[in-house]
């Protein structure tokens, strides 16, 4: 998950969560008096949880860089998805969505329309989806996990 810091004035900076060192963590979680699941949790829209690790993040390269020094406005921090993590939910997505035996790759587009605009890669992830909305999946159908019992075998 990225952090992305776009000022009024200069390029905008990216921050990737999940690079943080323990010690990070436990430097994030005193600075606002949470612990560091409770800041990971809630880093889609939380605008403490993504100023606290911009922050710790921003310390590598200036180390003295205080807290109440770091204050971007609220337009100004927004959380998106990696290359790997947009894969990974369009992957997940598509094969739920291919799961209905009437799923057309409309269907499957629209089942994954949310996914670009919270990308970094807006361009990656429009071409993930496409991949994967283009056609059903080649092979046996996956099984639907609500069904019960086990899968059916051919009669030999």
């Amino acid at each position: 998950m990225l952090i992305v810091y776009s000022p009024a004035e200069g390029a905008p900076q990216r921050f990737d969560a999940r690079t943080l060192r323990v010690s990070e963590t436990v430097i994030a979680a005193r600075t606002v008096d949470r612990t560091w699941p409770e800041i990971r949790d809630s880093l889609d829209g939380d605008l403490e949880s993504m100023r606290v690790v911009a922050w710790v993040i921003a310390k590598r390269a200036d180390p003295s860089l205080r807290y109440g020094d770091f204050d971007p406005g609220v337009e100004e921090l927004a959380v998106r998805l990696d290359k790997d993590e947009v894969t990974r939910w369009a992957e997940a997505t598509a094969g739920i969505a291919w799961l209905d035996k009437d799923a057309t790759s409309e269907t499957v587009a629209a089942a994954m329309r949310v996914i670009p605009p919270t990308a970094d890669d807006r361009e990656h992830a429009e071409m993930v989806v496409a991949r994967l909305a283009a056609e059903r999946p080649k092979g046996p159908a996956p099984r639907d996990p609500s069904s019960s019992g086990p899968p059916e075998t051919p009669a030999t």
